[in-house]
């Protein structure tokens, strides 16, 4: 939550759409309903790449709305397969390029 405009971020199973912990969010965005709603996104994405043979693994998927950016990161270490990581920000507030080089830091010192 210390990101620029963070909203509210969520570890995500993707597998059964279960977020395993949020920060943030409120009556009027509920991170674990967001969180449930992309596990869609993430899974549509690996099942494409897969399909298509290739040989690339998804870095972040972002999602530009109005007054927002969704940035959805799969974690890519052993322990963390099945796993994402769901950040929405104020659009306004936020600068998209730190967000994302944070986020990957935040994945590098997960310890699952």
């Amino acid at each position: 939550m210390n990101i620029d405009g963070a909203i509210a971020v969520a570890l995500v199973d993707y597998t059964s759409g279960m977020t395993l912990g949020t920060l943030g969010g409120g009556p009027d965005f509920d991170i674990t309903v967001a969180a449930a709603g992309n596990t869609d996104v993430v899974r549509a994405k690996l099942r494409t790449i897969e399909m298509l043979g290739l040989p690339d693994r998804v870095e972040d998927i972002l999602i530009t709305l109005d007054h927002q950016y969704h940035i959805i990161r799969p974690l890519g270490s052993i322990g963390g397969r099945g796993l994402f990581l769901y950040l929405a920000l104020v659009k306004q507030r936020a600068n998209l390029a730190l967000a994302r080089h944070q986020l990957r830091g935040i994945e590098e010192s997960l310890e699952l």
